[in-house]
């Protein structure tokens, strides 16, 4: 069954049966159902397209520098708006800061466990992350949790919001298949929650969050970010969430079981995390 054959039987309401429960027997994420294009102009759009592209460059770049690179672009920007389309992206400059306030009472910061440790084992060490992802006619959040030892990517979703609830869900279908013996994140909101960090807890997997503006922490998931980006998400102008579901679920196949990894002595994330594991 095709992508859009499953989206038709989704729309029709098939049985009187929830979105919910017609998603999960199609296999298909809620988010991508519910996808509703992000209310921005096309120029502003474009505009957040090349901070992406800049941002995965050169992350230390803040709003005064970006406005620089844009109007050397053509754009006619200022420093508020840059700043207001960073927030909407989720992007921040990686560098360090005072620690000027506090998350609330359900958001904890745990420390960083991972200074000194050697990585030798698959399900050593998971991280995560969220990166924004460009379409033709508005843009996604994609959250992904990646093996640091194999590179291969246990589970991911995207979603139309910054909420914590699709964090959560990749989460919980990653720990389905395993479990890690450390989980490192940033300290953005949707990791430092209880609602993401209680499930780490309860599986009793060690929580480790990096510093702030700690570059290096997460090093393993921004390459993967590179990759999926120029080579997937920049060659494509995904249609909706739909189209974007669908695409980036082929390429997860092929990072994970045909793409090569220098680093992994040329044998695919698939090939030495299952051996690994296996053994």
């Amino acid at each position: 069954m095709t992508i859009e054959e499953k989206r038709a039987l989704v729309a029709s309401d098939v049985a009187g049966l929830s979105i919910r429960r017609q998603c999960g027997l199609l296999e298909l994420d809620r988010g991508s159902y519910y996808y509703q294009p992000g209310e921005e102009s096309a120029e502003n759009l474009e505009i957040m397209g090349c901070i992406d592209r800049l941002y995965l460059k050169w992350p230390f770049l803040g709003s005064r520098r970006l406005v620089c690179f844009l109007e050397r672009d053509g754009f006619a920007v200022n420093r508020k708006r840059v700043q207001r389309l960073m927030r909407l992206m989720g992007l921040e400059a990686i560098y360090p800061k005072r620690h000027l306030s506090a998350n609330g009472a359900d958001h904890r910061v745990f420390p960083y466990l991972l200074r000194g440790v050697q990585i030798v084992r698959p399900n050593q060490v998971w991280a995560t992350d969220i990166t924004y992802l460009p379409m033709r006619h508005g843009f996604l959040y994609l959250v992904a949790i990646l093996d640091w030892y194999s590179r291969y990517v246990v589970a991911w979703k995207l979603s139309n919001s910054l909420e914590t609830a699709f964090c959560r869900d990749a989460l919980k279908e990653a720990l389905r298949t395993g479990s890690p013996e450390i989980f490192n994140t940033d300290q953005g909101v949707q990791f430092t929650s209880a609602e993401f960090t209680q499930v780490l807890l309860d599986a009793e997997v060690k929580v480790s969050m990096d510093g702030k503006g700690r570059v290096f922490d997460n090093i393993f998931t921004e390459r993967l970010w590179r990759s999926v980006k120029y080579e997937e998400v920049y060659l494509k102008a995904y249609e909706d969430g739909w189209d974007a579901q669908k695409s980036l679920g082929q390429y997860f196949v092929f990072y994970n079981t045909s793409r090569p990894h220098q680093a992994l002595g040329y044998q695919t994330p698939a090939e030495v995390y299952r051996a690994k594991v296996a053994a």
